[in-house]
């Protein structure tokens, strides 16, 4: 019964190994063995298979994702996958979003965010190729991303702004504006309220002072 009710899931979970499954749907067995109770009067198999189903059901939602959302997105993907395969075999085709939300009574927007959910339970690895059907080929970490020139020009940031520490707050300014803002020096003199001589003699200042804060450190 157990190795039943694993295949049937294993069909319409192909993501998840049936040996997984059949071991999922033991335990939830085992746990029926210990929970039922003879002087009930009710059939241990009605009793077992809903705790069974049960067992598979909290795999699914505990184990099987790449990215973990929420426990509410959780289930409402889940549902959503068990209604898309209901309406497919009713309609003959995938069903919309709208025609899912209507199903089970969610707004579009929900469902919406539940798709995203179900395309977050598998992953891909790196070391596979582009094509799945090719042995061969480049790896997709070997074609996938580059190197972030962000990180450098981060770290260059931070150095400045550690070394401007010895400039006034109006030098600080003049730098900021003249290079963060890329302005002239006469659009700089006309926000700080000096001649354009002034912003070049200010401006020459204080690279001088941080040319040596920087050989010192």
């Amino acid at each position: 019964m157990a190795r039943r009710i694993a295949r049937a899931y294993a069909r319409r979970q192909a993501r998840v190994p049936f040996d997984d499954l059949a071991q999922v749907a033991s335990i939830g067995l085992i746990k029926s063995i210990d929970r039922f109770d003879p002087a009930s009067g009710s059939a241990f198999i009605a009793f077992a298979e809903p705790t069974i189903r049960g067992e598979i059901f909290r795999h699914f939602r505990e184990f099987t994702w790449t990215v973990r959302p929420p426990r509410e997105l959780q289930e409402r993907a889940l549902q959503i996958e068990r209604v898309t395969a209901i309406l497919s075999a009713d309609l003959g085709r995938a069903p919309s979003a709208g025609e899912i939300a209507r199903y089970i009574g969610a707004s579009l927007e929900q469902v919406m965010d539940g798709l995203a959910a179900c395309r977050a339970r598998d992953g891909a690895s790196f070391d596979r190729t582009p094509d799945a059907e090719a042995d061969d080929g480049p790896a997709l970490r070997d074609i996938v991303g580059s190197e972030d020139a962000g990180y450098s020009h981060a770290e260059d940031a931070a150095t400045v702004m550690h070394l401007m520490r010895v400039l006034t707050a109006r030098e600080k300014r003049v730098l900021l504006l003249r290079f963060g803002a890329d302005l002239t020096q006469a659009e700089v003199g006309e926000i700080v309220g000096c001649t354009q001589m002034h912003v070049s003699r200010i401006q020459r200042d204080a690279l001088a002072k941080l040319s040596i804060v920087a050989r010192a450190v």
